[in-house]
């Protein structure tokens, strides 16, 4: 029996330093598992073989507690000075289940100007996209749901951007995600936080991690510019019955950002006639009609000319005739 001892002593040892010295991660065993392990020993006293068993040791794996935070942006968002919506991921890497206070820092070094943070919003519907009225708001202090490991949660910043805030301005914005349980240096242990009565042990990145994502003022303005040039029916360019005034109107779109729905009206001038196909847009023709391209053009609604979304630093020019009436 006493051999029998001796071999039980070193297979225990042997099984505990690899489970202490090898920290466990996201993926690996979930915290409140029960390893279990039973030495065996054979050996012959001179009566034949025997067999025996040791105790069996239990262990309990630890909670370990870590968090993992992205930003989901593929870059710079962009926005004018209004509202603006940064969105991240905040994954929990631990072991255990556990959820993770969030902090928005909107006054990163070296930004052109400070964002004002409005909330923090999480996916509700799961679809990514921030939807007002739909996505939860968080309280203060903003605290996710638990997260089971490697369960990853959506997250929106909603912000503000100052209207003294110029075309190009960018501004950082760090969000941080705190375990609940709580942080610190790795291997730091909180006693009986754990799952099931363990341990919670603060895992390799300090159970606490941030993301920048960053946002980009594109004020866009658009400036309309008329002019006319006048054919009068002598060669000339007087104004009397029967001239052909071919009015221009140019539209500049200024600025890094783009405008949507640009729509150009003009009516047609009284006491003149609109001539007929003589629409058209950057030296393109358009027909009267509405069907498929851009324009349309009548005496009775005057022309119309559809533009859509326009980048800035684009320019758009349209020209229709009229007739002055006889």
């Amino acid at each position: 029996m006493k051999n029998a001892r001796r071999t039980y002593s070193v297979l225990t040892a042997a099984l505990a330093v690899p489970f202490f010295a090898t920290p466990v991660l996201a993926g690996g065993v979930p915290a409140g598992t029960l390893i279990e392990n039973t030495a065996k020993a054979t050996y012959d006293a001179g009566d034949g073989p025997e067999t025996i068993d040791s105790n069996t040791v239990v262990l309990r794996v630890d909670e370990l507690l870590d968090v993992a935070v992205a930003s989901l942006n593929a870059g710079p968002v962009a926005t004018s000075s209004g509202g603006a919506v940064l969105t991240y991921s905040v994954t929990n890497t631990g072991n255990g289940p556990e959820a993770f206070t969030l902090t928005v820092n909107p006054a990163v070094g070296g930004n052109d100007f400070d964002p004002t943070v409005d909330g923090i919003a999480v996916d509700t519907n799961g679809n990514g996209v921030y939807d007002p009225g739909v996505d939860d708001i968080l309280t203060s202090p903003e605290t996710t749901e638990i997260l089971d490991p490697d369960e990853a949660l959506t997250v929106f910043v909603l912000l503000s951007v100052p209207p003294a805030a110029v075309d190009e301005d960018e501004a950082q914005v760090d969000l941080l995600a705190e375990a609940v349980t709580g942080t610190g240096t790795p291997g730091t242990t909180f006693a009986g936080a754990g799952v099931d009565g363990g341990d919670a042990i603060v895992g390799p990145d300090g159970a606490d991690d941030n993301a920048l994502g960053t946002i980009i003022v594109g004020i866009t303005t658009v400036d309309l510019v008329k002019s006319a040039i006048v054919r009068d029916p002598f060669g000339g360019t007087s104004v009397v019955p029967g001239s052909v005034i071919q009015y221009t109107i140019r539209a500049d779109v200024t600025g890094s950002g783009s405008v949507d729905d640009l729509l150009i009206t003009d009516p047609i001038p009284t006491d003149t006639t609109y001539v007929l196909t003589s629409l058209t847009l950057d030296s393109g023709a358009l027909t009267d009609a509405a069907d498929g391209d851009a324009g349309e053009a009548s005496d009775a609604a005057g022309i119309t000319v559809d533009l859509g979304t326009v980048n800035g630093g684009t320019s758009h020019s349209i020209t229709f005739d009229v007739t002055v009436d006889q």
